[in-house]
C-alpha cells in the first residue's frame, strides 16, 4: 500500500517571488513597476551599497480564488526587508490605488526588522505613511491582511504597521513585536532579555505566542499552501468594521487589561499560565491543531 505524500513549501525559507507564486491564483500576477520599470534607491548608491532592483518589495495585483486583491510583498532577504525611502512609497502607492480600486482585500507579505538604518529619516517618514495608508484603506472599506512567517519576522514599525492591519495571519514561525530581540538586549543589557536564547525569544514574540495572546486571527502552518487556504478564507468572509469610537475605547480597554495582567511577567511560559494554560511547559511542543483546539478552550 503506498502513500502519496505531498511535499510542503516553506513560507519561512521561501523568497517573496516565490510565496506570491504559491499564493495566488496561477496566471493572475501582474507586477507593477516590475524589474524594467523600477529603480534602485539613490541614498544606497550614495553609501556605495549594493541596491535592489525592486529595492526589497514586490507590489502588484491578482486574484485569489477568484476575487481581485492587490499585494504587497517583503523580501526578507535583501536588507532584512528594511523599509527604506522607494521600498516605502511603492506600498503606499499600492495602497492609495486599493482605495480607488476597492479590491476585495490587500495582502500585506511583511518580512522586515523595521526602519532602514542607512535611509533613517526617509525610513521612517515612509512607516508613517504607510500606517496612514493602511488605515486610509480600511476606512473605505478595504481589508487589508497581513501574512507573517519569514524569517525576518516583523518588528519595529512594521511591528506596529502589522497591528493596523484587519487582520493577522502568522506561522508558529513567525515573529511579531515592537523592538527586536538584539535591540533590547543592546539597550537594557542581556540579564533583560538574551537574544540568543532562542526559544525565549520565541515564546515572546514567536507564533504560538501571539495566537494565544489573540493578536493574530489565525494561526497556519509554515507552508505556502495553507498561507493560501488562511488568506482565501480571509478574504471570502471578512467584512470590514466601520470604524467608530466604541471600537476604540472596546481595543484601549483590551490593551489596559493586559498590562495588568501580565506587566509583571517575564517569559510566556508565564504569561500562558496566567491565561489559564494548565501545562504551559507543553505549548511549544504543541502542533498547531492542538493549539487552536487550547486557545479555544481558555477562558475568555
Amino acid at each position: 500500500m503506498s502513500l502519496a505524500l505531498v511535499a510542503r513549501k516553506s513560507w519561512f525559507e521561501a523568497t517573496a517571488r516565490a510565496r506570491l507564486g504559491g499564493l495566488l491564483d496561477a496566471g493572475s500576477l501582474q507586477e507593477i513597476l516590475p524589474p524594467g520599470a523600477a529603480q534602485p534607491s539613490p541614498h544606497l548608491a550614495a553609501l556605495d551599497l549594493p541596491g535592489a532592483f525592486d529595492d526589497g518589495v514586490v507590489i502588484g495585483r491578482a486574484t485569489l480564488a477568484g476575487r481581485p486583491v492587490l499585494f504587497a510583498a517583503q523580501e526578507g532577504q535583501f536588507m532584512g526587508g528594511a523599509v527604506g525611502e522607494i521600498h516605502g512609497a511603492k506600498i503606499v502607492g499600492l495602497l492609495r490605488r486599493a482605495v480607488q480600486e476597492k479590491p476585495a482585500a490587500v495582502l500585506f507579505l511583511i518580512d522586515s526588522g523595521g526602519v532602514r538604518l542607512h535611509e533613517a529619516n526617509a525610513g521612517l517618514i515612509a512607516i508613517s505613511e504607510i500606517m496612514r495608508a493602511v488605515l486610509d484603506a480600511r476606512a473605505a472599506g478595504v481589508p487589508v491582511l497581513a501574512l507573517v512567517g519569514g524569517s525576518c519576522g516583523a518588528f519595529g514599525g512594521m511591528g506596529i504597521v502589522a497591528k493596523l492591519c484587519s487582520a493577522i495571519l502568522i506561522s508558529e514561525e513567525g515573529r511579531l513585536a515592537l523592538s527586536g530581540p538584539e535591540v533590547i538586549e543592546t539597550v537594557a543589557g542581556v540579564e533583560e532579555f538574551d537574544s540568543k536564547d532562542r526559544a525565549l525569544v520565541w515564546r515572546v514574540t514567536g507564533g504560538k505566542h501571539r495566537y494565544l495572546m489573540g493578536d493574530c486571527a489565525a494561526l497556519v502552518e509554515d507552508d505556502i499552501a495553507a498561507f493560501r487556504a488562511g488568506a482565501s478564507e480571509f478574504v471570502a468572509t471578512w467584512q470590514e468594521p466601520l470604524p467608530s469610537v466604541a471600537n476604540l475605547r472596546a481595543t484601549q480597554q483590551r490593551l489596559e487589561n493586559r498590562l495588568a495582567a501580565y506587566a509583571t511577567c517575564r517569559d510566556g511560559l508565564q504569561v500562558w499560565a496566567a491565561l489559564g494554560v494548565a501545562q504551559p511547559e507543553a505549548v511549544p511542543l504543541l502542533d498547531r491543531d492542538s493549539l487552536v483546539a487550547l486557545k479555544e478552550g481558555l477562558p475568555t
